[in-house]
Order: C-alpha cells, then structure tokens, then sequence
C-alpha cells in the first residue's frame, strides 16, 4: 500500500512539475530530453548488479521498451502542453482517467469479467474528462487545444498498459531499474533525434534553467514508474485495481496542489467531471 501511496504522490508532483515550467519559462521540449537521461542514470545508480548491453538485449522484456520509449516522449510532451495550456487539474484527469484502456487489455488478455456496470462506469469515465476538461467560455482556447485532454487520455493509456505487459513478461523485481534505465534511456535517445533534426531549422538552445528543470523532472520521473512497478508486483490488489486507485488518487492529490499552490479556478462543470469520475471508478473496482 505504501508504494501506492509513493506512486501518487510522485506522479502528482510531475503535473506541478510541469506547471512551473511556465512560470520560470522552462523549455519543456528541451527539459523533457534531459528529464529522461536523468530517469535512465538515476535508474543506473539503483541498479546494484554487473551487466551488460548484450544482457539487456536478451531480456524478454528489451524490444517492448523501445516501442515504450518511444510513447514516453510522446506522451510526456502533450502532458506538459496540456497542464501549461488547460492547468495542472485538467491534465491530471485526462491522463489518469485513462485507466480505462489498462482495463480493457486486461479484460481481453486476462480474461477479466466485464459487466454492465463496469461499462457504463467506463463511459462514464470518458464523461468525466470531458466535463473536468471544460473551461468557462471567458477563456480562450485554441481548436488544437481542445484535443490534448484526448491525446493525453490514449497516450497514457496505452503507457499503463505497455508498462503492465512488460511487468507480465517475466520481469523479477531486481530487473526493474534495469528495465526503468533502458525504456528511459530509449525515450531520451529518441527525443534527442528529433531536436537534433530540429536543430536544422532551429538553433539548439539548451540553458541552464532547461538543465536544472529536467533534472528535477527525472528525478520525480523515475520513481513513478519504480513505485508503480513494485505495486504491480507486490500482488496485493489485481492490476485494474491498482490503476483505478493510483489514478483517481493522483486526480484528487493533482487537483487539490493545483488549487492551493496556482490558485486554479475550478467551475461547477470541473467539479462534476471530477465527481462523476470517483464514481465511475467506484463502478468498475465493486463491481
């Protein structure tokens, strides 16, 4: 329970982690790359054993982390878009909500029971990031905007799952810094391709805030998945439950630090969404 409880707050913290970027005017194209190289050392740093690249290589887990990788940077760049554009509350329900795609894999692999009620409180989870992502009509929001909540809701989605897979995959718990050091190590790989390819067109300008802040971001970042990945194996609740919790825990936990430290309007629509999100994940743990 306490890696649970480790795994919200750490995954709440990289939304308000995200939000300063705005307020220091932190690049987080640019923090984002280095955000991973720090995950991937940190994980390094955990890693106790002797190994080498072509042990990696043979893990069964190894080509899984590429594909994952690649999610990550994607992924992590329409997270930091949406809580700078839409706030530090909207991005948390968009992306935690997504719980809904674990839980559909793990119902056609796992063979896990899908009722009624679990499939209306799966709609009502779509509801739900669509009412805490809507804003007063006094704020402006470009269309492209507009689908970022969305984007964000898939892309996490699919990450939970990959992750859960992969864990599935034979993966011992002594392999996980190993396997937190690759799929970051990829990720940043990756996103250091496609700024270089930038660069062409746009000068590469890496300061010392861009620095300073993915390196606080990575540090947050790789005990995320660390702490998700010991819940997963520690076996206590199933998979489904284990997401539902983390993520309803971390909307709660988002929200409230978006509230107290950024002074966050949230409307009567907001709210509701967010209500109408408890419930549902109530619908899909009972029952």
């Amino acid at each position: 329970m306490l890696d649970l409880a480790l795994f919200i707050f750490f995954s709440s913290a990289l939304f308000v982690i995200f939000k300063l970027f705005t307020k220091y005017k932190i690049q987080a194209s640019y923090a984002i790359i280095v955000n991973y190289f720090t995950a991937s050392t940190v994980s390094f740093l955990f890693f106790k054993e002797p190994f080498s690249v072509s042990d990696i290589t043979k893990k069964s887990w190894f080509l899984g982390t590429l594909a994952l990788g690649l999610l990550f940077i994607i992924v992590f760049n329409i997270t930091a878009r949406t809580a700078q554009k839409l706030g530090v509350s909207v991005a948390s329900v968009a992306a935690k909500m997504s719980f809904v795609i674990p839980v559909i894999v793990g119902i056609s692999l796992y063979k896990e029971e899908l009722n009624i009620v679990k499939i209306i409180g799966i709609l009502m989870a779509l509801a739900a990031v669509y009412f805490a992502s809507k804003k007063n009509k006094t704020v402006v929001v470009k269309f492209q905007d507009l689908i970022l909540p969305l984007l964000l809701f898939m892309g996490t989605g699919f990450v939970d799952a990959g992750i859960k897979m992969l864990q599935t995959w034979q993966m011992e718990e002594v392999d996980f810094p190993l396997f937190s050091m690759t799929v970051f190590g990829a990720a940043g790989t990756i996103g250091l391709f496609f700024i270089l390819i930038s660069s062409f067109k746009k000068p590469l300008k890496l300061n010392l805030p861009n620095v300073i802040g993915g390196i606080i971001l990575g540090s947050f970042n790789y005990f995320t998945i660390h702490f998700l990945l010991r819940a997963l194996n520690a076996e206590v609740f199933a998979s489904s439950v284990i997401f539902t919790i983390s993520n309803v825990g971390t909307v709660l936990l988002s929200t409230l630090l978006g509230i107290l430290l950024f002074k966050e309007q949230i409307s009567p629509k907001n709210w509701g969404g967010i209500a109408l999100a408890v419930v549902s994940i109530v619908l899909v743990v009972i029952f």
